[in-house]
């Protein structure tokens, strides 16, 4: 059993006592019934509001703020910390009254694809990076190989036992294989063909090589297949509907004889951002195909980022569990107003980051998000920040734009 410093343990203990009060409180109750009456089509008493901070949480929470040195516990630290901030923020994040350890998996080859993916980077911290593929010809995709994932029951139990010693009769523990967007590899199979034979060749190669373009997305999402389907087999999969954009009642066939989940009792999201700039055909042959077979075996799907689907759209709508579109900054909302159907899915509105944080004023994030929540009154919607890189020096940005978005639902809620 682990022994932590006193000092760090008091720290770390304090953190997970409020945190359990979040979790038990009245409030927290209201936002979980907010998302659950959002996500199974019903009228809730407004649209959940939600930022995910990515980029930004090192001007939230600088490293240097941490307290704790031992790496457990830095590591509990910082979640946390990040989960009285989200409060602070007052965007309908939800608490739950446990503490999640991630299980631990071995693989092989360890770079996962039997190539090393590379990068090419400025060298400064949180600038801009090109792909630097493994993949330059049609003879290297004789390289790639299958990842092998073996769960590591050993690691794991070290873990849950660090952890519960730290706080385990505040929070229990836990344990998830992965969540919504990814369980072992993603179905947003478009970044790992990215990774293998580069963005803009990628894009080329769908005209000049297209052989070589659906022989590597053959080989990515048999992967993904081949993982998914190693957790079901295995017992490790979890249920993935306690968090926010995905929180809902449970779905989706009962366990079988031994307690085994099937993938029919999770979620999906997936997307196809690296497609956005290729027409809605070529969306449909080079990803959308080896997507619907992997999807079809989850209970729902939410679908779609930061790409402009509107000429997509018709396809989007041919994933028979479609459960939450995404409707983001570049796509036509009034189109797809118009092709969705209020009685089968939620729309996932999606701000555009750089229009929230970088105006001095917030006269225009108030009057996107009064017509944005004016177009979706009647509809089953939630309204979503994510991919925020800065506050761009507006330390009390997200703050300003949960109470606005909050506004906003609140006067055009029913």
């Amino acid at each position: 059993m682990p022994v932590y410093p006193e000092k760090e343990l008091y720290q770390i203990r304090t953190l997970a006592e409020q945190a359990a009060m979040l979790a038990a409180s009245d409030r927290m109750r209201a936002i979980r019934q907010r998302w659950q009456d959002t996500n199974e089509l019903r009228r809730p008493d407004r649209a959940p509001v939600w930022c995910k901070p990515v980029g930004c949480w090192n001007e939230l929470l600088p490293e240097e703020d941490l307290i704790c040195q031992d790496p457990e516990l830095r590591e509990i630290e910082r979640s946390l910390r990040r989960t009285m901030i989200k409060d602070e923020i007052g965007d309908d994040s939800i608490v739950n009254p446990w503490y999640e350890v991630r299980r631990c998996f071995d693989v092989e080859p360890e770079n996962i694809w039997g190539v090393e993916v590379g990068r090419h980077t400025t060298g400064q911290e949180g600038g801009a990076w090109s792909y630097d593929p493994p993949l330059k010809n049609h003879r290297d995709v004789e390289k790639l190989r299958l990842p092998r994932f073996t769960y590591n029951k050993e690691k794991t139990e070290s873990r849950i036992e660090a952890v519960s010693t730290a706080l385990g009769d505040i929070l229990p523990v836990k344990t998830r294989s992965g969540n919504a967007f990814s369980q072992l590899l993603s179905v947003t199979i478009g970044k790992y063909v990215a990774e293998l034979l580069g963005l803009s060749e990628m894009m080329l190669k769908m005209a000049m090589e297209p052989d070589t373009v659906h022989q590597v997305t053959q080989h990515v999402a048999k992967a993904v297949q081949d993982s998914n389907h190693y957790l079901r087999e295995n017992g490790l999969l979890d249920h993935n509907n306690d968090a926010p954009m995905t929180y809902c009642e449970d779905f989706g066939p009962p366990p079988d004889s031994d307690g085994k989940l099937s993938l029919a009792n999770l979620w999906c999201a997936a997307n196809s951002q690296e497609y956005d700039q290729v027409s809605p055909e070529m969306w449909e042959e080079f990803c959308l195909r080896y997507q619907l077979p992997m999807m079809k075996e989850f209970g729902r799907v939410a679908y779609g980022c930061c790409e402009n689907l509107t000429q997509k759209l018709d396809g989007v709508l041919k994933i028979p569990n479609l459960h939450v579109l995404v409707c983001g900054a570049w796509t036509d909302m009034d189109v797809l107003l118009e092709k969705t159907s209020p009685e089968k899915q939620v729309i996932m509105w999606r701000q555009k980051a750089t229009d929230v944080v970088m105006p001095d004023s917030v006269d225009s994030i108030h009057k996107d998000l009064e017509e944005g929540a004016k177009k979706l009154r009647g509809r089953s919607y939630q309204i979503v920040l994510r991919e925020l890189q800065t506050l761009a020096g507006h330390n009390n940005r997200l703050q300003e734009w949960t109470r606005l978005a909050i506004e906003a639902a609140e006067r055009h809620s029913g």
